[in-house]
């Protein structure tokens, strides 16, 4: 007799179970929520690097504009443009920040070598190695100032997916003062 009572009162509450609206939300809401989280650290991801990237690109440009407009440049002059240059990329950490600065000399055939070369945190180019230039900077008888920045991003939440991105930047400037600039040791 139990058992007749509970199987005509079951399809009565499955019914209010299956009519009940409730938790319908709670559900979506499980199921949209990392989507969301994704879209939302994936944003910022992109934003940081974004910014990152643009702060590379200013670091570039502020080395080579300050290199460019002295006609000599001394040991502490370089010490200063580079640490000056470190500051443009703040507020983001400088430990895995490399600038390299150098002079190049195109000779009168058209040849263009390493004059001289300075860094921070980087490899310096060897003096009087030959450099390919694009063939409209390849003046005759000049010289260019070449400033190349790299920075090492790592991503705050991505790194598992995409590791560390190397976001890099090079600038060349003429110089103005001179045709050259001199790079001595005092």
């Amino acid at each position: 007799m139990k058992s007749a009572s509970l199987r005509l009162r079951m399809p009565g509450r499955f019914s209010r179970f299956v009519r009940d609206r409730r938790g319908v939300s709670a559900v979506e809401f499980a199921m949209l929520l990392p989507l969301m989280v994704t879209l939302f650290l994936g944003s910022v991801e992109i934003s940081q690097g974004v910014g990152i990237d643009r702060k590379v690109t200013l670091t570039t440009r502020t080395v080579a504009d300050l290199s460019s407009q002295v006609s000599s440049i001394n040991n502490a002059d370089m010490t200063n443009i580079l640490n000056a240059s470190t500051s443009v990329m703040s507020p983001y950490a400088i430990s895995t920040l490399k600038i390299t600065v150098s002079c190049i000399t195109i000779d009168s055939s058209g040849n263009a070598k390493i004059t001289w070369s300075d860094t921070r945190n980087g490899t310096t180019r060897s003096v009087g190695s030959s450099v390919t230039l694009p063939s409209a900077l390849a003046v005759p008888s000049t010289s260019l100032i070449w400033s190349e920045v790299s920075y090492g991003y790592t991503p705050t939440i991505g790194k598992v997916i995409s590791g560390t991105l190397n976001l890099a930047d090079q600038i060349y400037m003429r110089p103005r003062l001179s045709d050259t600039i001199t790079r001595t040791a005092s």
